[in-house]
C-alpha cells in the first residue's frame, strides 16, 4: 500500500506559501541581497588591506626610501664638495678619491653585506659618532668620511698604511696587532687604496 502523500504536499506548499507573505524579501530579493553583500565584504576587505599595508613593518624598505632621497635632493653635486671638505680636515683630496673609488665606486646608495652605507661606506655607529644623520646623503656621507680619515691620521701620527688599515677593520684591531691586521680583506684594501692614491696624485708618471 503506497502512502497518500498529497496530504504532506499540500501542508509544505502551505508552510511555503505563509512563509512567503511573513518575509516576502528572503525569497524576491534573496540572490540581490547575496550579492550585495558578497561585494561588500570584498570592497571591506580591500579597504582594510590598503589601511594596513602603510602600518605593517618591512613592507617598506628603508633603504630605497633613503636612495631617493639621496638622489633627488643632492644628484651629482657631492663630487664638488670633495676638494672644500678635504682642506677642512686637512686630507689629501687625491687620498679622498681613492677611498670612495674603493669603498663603493661612486654609488651613493651602495649598502655593504657587513651594513656599511654611502659613498664612504660608514657603519651604523661610526656614521652616529660622526654627527652624519643619514649617510646616504652623499655630502653627510662624505663630511663623515673625510673627518673620520682625519681622525685616523691623527692618532696614527699621519701612518697611511695604519690609517687606512683602521679606516677598513677599525682602529681596535689595528692597535691589538701594531700595524696592519693579518686580514687578506684588509691587506688589499691598504694596498689597492694607496695604488689609487698615487695615481690620483700622479705620483706613478
Amino acid at each position: 500500500m503506497r502512502p497518500n502523500l498529497s496530504g504532506v504536499a499540500r501542508v509544505m506548499g502551505r508552510m511555503e506559501e505563509l512563509e512567503r507573505r511573513i518575509h516576502p524579501e528572503r525569497n524576491e530579493n534573496a540572490p540581490e541581497r547575496e550579492k550585495s553583500r558578497f561585494v561588500d565584504v570584498l570592497d571591506d576587505s580591500e579597504k582594510k588591506l590598503r589601511k594596513a599595508k602603510p602600518s605593517v613593518p618591512g613592507l617598506v624598505p628603508d633603504k630605497p626610501q633613503a636612495a631617493k632621497k639621496a638622489q633627488s635632493s643632492s644628484g651629482g653635486d657631492w663630487e664638488g664638495q670633495i676638494s672644500s671638505l678635504a682642506d677642512k680636515y686637512g686630507v689629501e683630496e687625491a687620498l679622498v678619491r681613492a677611498v670612495i673609488k674603493m669603498e663603493s665606486g661612486g654609488k651613493t646608495t651602495a649598502v655593504s653585506h657587513k651594513g656599511a652605507m654611502g659613498l664612504m661606506q660608514l657603519m651604523p655607529g661610526t656614521a652616529k659618532m660622526l654627527g652624519v644623520d643619514d649617510p646616504f646623503d652623499p655630502v653627510q656621507n662624505l663630511e663623515g668620511g673625510i673627518k673620520y680619515l682625519s681622525q685616523l691620521s691623527d692618532k696614527y701620527k699621519g701612518d697611511l698604511t695604519k690609517t687606512l688599515a683602521a679606516y677598513n677593520a677599525g682602529p681596535g684591531r689595528v692597535d691589538a696587532c701594531g700595524g696592519i691586521p693579518p686580514f687578506p680583506e684588509t691587506q688589499n684594501y691598504v694596498k689597492n687604496v694607496l695604488s689609487m692614491y698615487s695615481r690620483n696624485s700622479g705620483s706613478d708618471d
